[in-house]
């Protein structure tokens, strides 16, 4: 069992510009979800599930998330 899990966001990491972010297993609303490249803080779970459903912004960010994101 794994403890945390990789996720593609459409928004970049601000600090090294990665979209693979590394979010805890239990995904609690509340649980902090960090750049999967620099570690950094980059916003809450619940935060995240916001963006993921705004959308991507383009139809190839769309591609690729499909693609990343398939297990999540």
């Amino acid at each position: 069992m794994a403890l945390s899990e990789d996720l593609r966001l459409p928004v970049a990491c601000p600090n090294c510009g990665s979209h693979l972010m590394r979010i805890p297993s239990v995904k609690n609303p509340d649980d902090k979800v960090h750049c999967a490249s620099c570690q950094r803080f980059v916003c809450l779970y619940h935060e995240a599930c916001t963006v993921l459903k705004q959308g991507p912004g383009s139809d190839s960010e769309a591609l690729i998330e499909k693609a990343v994101n398939r297990g999540a």
